[in-house]
C-alpha cells in the first residue's frame, strides 16, 4: 500500500478529491472498475437506453455456448428474502449468433465485451475461445465453469481443482494472447482457494468471484418446487457476505491474482467492500433488475466513497482491509506507567 488514507477533517468534508478510477482486467486498462455481470443484462442492449455503456469497464455477456440453447423449463425465477433464485439454464443464441449480431452491435458503439463462455466438455470451451480470437471489441474471456443451472452437476467443473484447471489450460492455450482469461468460480465448494490456485497455475489471468449459490424454493400451497428446473442460482444481497468471504480468502492466499468481485452489489459502499477485500474490479448483476442504471450509479458512488476516505486512486484501496491492525489506543502510555 503506497498511502495511508485519513478521514477528512470536518472543515474539508465537503471537498471530496478527484479519484483516479483507472482499472484493468488482466492487465488490459479499462475506464472503470465497474462491469455488468453475466446473465443479468443479456448482451447489453437492454441497458443501452439507461446509461452510456462506454462509461463502464465492460459488458460481461450472457454465457454463450457452441450451439443455441433453449434453457430450462419455466418458471425460471423466484423472489427470495434479500435475493432472487433463477433457473434460466444458459439460454442463448450460440456462438454463431453472438458473432453475427451481438458482438458487432457492441463494437459499433465502442463498448468493450467481456465474453462469458460455457460448455459441457473441455473441448467446447477451447473451441469457443478459438472462435473469439481477434474479434473486434472483445476485451477478454470469462470462463463459466461454475453455472449451477445445468441439469448435470458433473458439468460444474469449478467444483474440482483438476477439472477446473483442465478447462482453463485448454482455453488459455488457444485464446487470443491479447484477451485475458478469467475463471468464474463457485462458492459451493469446501476450499475455494485450492480451486483458485489450480486455475491460476493453469494460466488464468484473473478470477471472477462468485457465481450464484445453488438454492431451492418450495411453494407452500402447491407443496412443490417453484422453479421448473427444481433448483436455481441464488443471487442478490443475501449472498454478499459469502462473496466477500471468498474474495478475502483468495486475495489473502493469492495477492497477485486479479479478482473481479461480484455478489449482491447494490451501491458504491457495497463495491467498496469488495475492493477492500481484494477485488480490483466488480460486476453488478441482480441490481439492474430494479435499477438498470446501477452500473453507472455505482461507479460514481464508489468514486465518492474512495475520495471521502482519502484515497486518490482506486488501485491504492485494493486489498486495503488486509493491512495490519492499528495499534490499540493508549498502548504507549500504558508502557510508561
Amino acid at each position: 500500500m503506497s498511502i495511508e488514507p485519513t478521514l477528512p477533517a470536518p472543515a474539508e468534508a465537503l471537498s471530496v478529491p478527484t479519484v483516479d478510477m483507472q482499472a484493468s482486467i488482466g492487465g488490459v486498462p479499462v475506464v472503470s472498475p465497474v462491469l455488468t455481470a453475466s446473465g443479468c443484462s443479456a448482451f447489453g442492449q437492454e441497458l443501452d437506453p439507461f446509461f452510456d455503456l462506454t462509461s463502464i469497464g465492460a459488458v460481461v455477456t450472457k454465457s454463450v455456448q457452441l450451439r443455441p440453447r433453449s434453457g430450462r423449463p419455466t418458471p425460471r425465477m423466484a423472489e427470495t428474502p434479500s435475493g432472487m433464485l433463477n433457473s434460466i439454464g444458459l439460454q442463448g443464441p450460440g456462438i454463431d449468433g453472438l458473432l453475427a449480431e451481438d458482438l458487432p452491435w457492441l463494437a459499433q458503439r465502442g463498448v468493450r465485451a467481456f465474453v462469458s463462455i460455457a460448455g459441457t466438455r473441455v473441448e467446447d470451451f477451447a473451441e469457443l475461445a478459438a472462435r473469439l480470437r481477434g474479434v473486434p471489441g472483445v476485451l477478454g474471456l470469462e470462463v463459466n465453469i461454475s453455472c449451477p443451472n445445468v441439469e448435470s452437476r458433473g458439468e460444474v467443473f469449478a467444483c474440482d481443482p483438476v477439472a477446473a484447471a483442465d478447462v482453463v489450460a485448454a482455453v488459455r492455450e488457444v485464446a487470443d494472447p491479447a484477451q485475458p482469461v478469467y475463471a468464474k468460480l463457485s462458492p459451493d465448494v469446501t476450499d475455494i482457494v485450492s480451486v483458485a490456485a489450480a486455475c491460476a497455475e493453469a494460466g488464468a489471468n484473473g478470477l471472477s468471484m462468485i457465481n450464484t449459490l445453488l438454492g431451492l424454493v418450495i411453494d407452500p400451497d402447491t407443496m412443490r418446487p417453484v422453479l421448473g428446473g427444481v433448483t436455481g442460482g441464488l443471487s442478490g444481497p443475501a449472498i454478499r457476505p459469502v462473496a466477500l468471504r471468498c474474495v478475502w480468502q483468495v486475495h489473502q492466499a493469492l495477492p497477485n491474482v486479479p479478482i473481479l468481485g461480484m455478489g449482491g452489489i447494490r451501491s458504491g459502499l457495497d463495491a467498496l467492500q469488495f475492493v477492500l477485500a481484494g477485488a480490483s474490479a466488480v460486476s453488478v448483476g441482480t441490481a439492474v433488475f430494479n435499477d438498470p442504471s446501477a452500473p453507472a450509479r455505482i461507479h460514481a458512488e464508489l468514486a465518492d466513497a474512495l475520495g471521502e476516505r482519502g484515497f486518490g486512486r482506486l488501485a491504492d484501496a485494493i486489498g486495503y482491509a488486509h493491512r495490519r491492525p492499528d495499534p490499540p489506543a493508549g498502548r504507549h502510555s500504558r508502557g510508561l506507567q
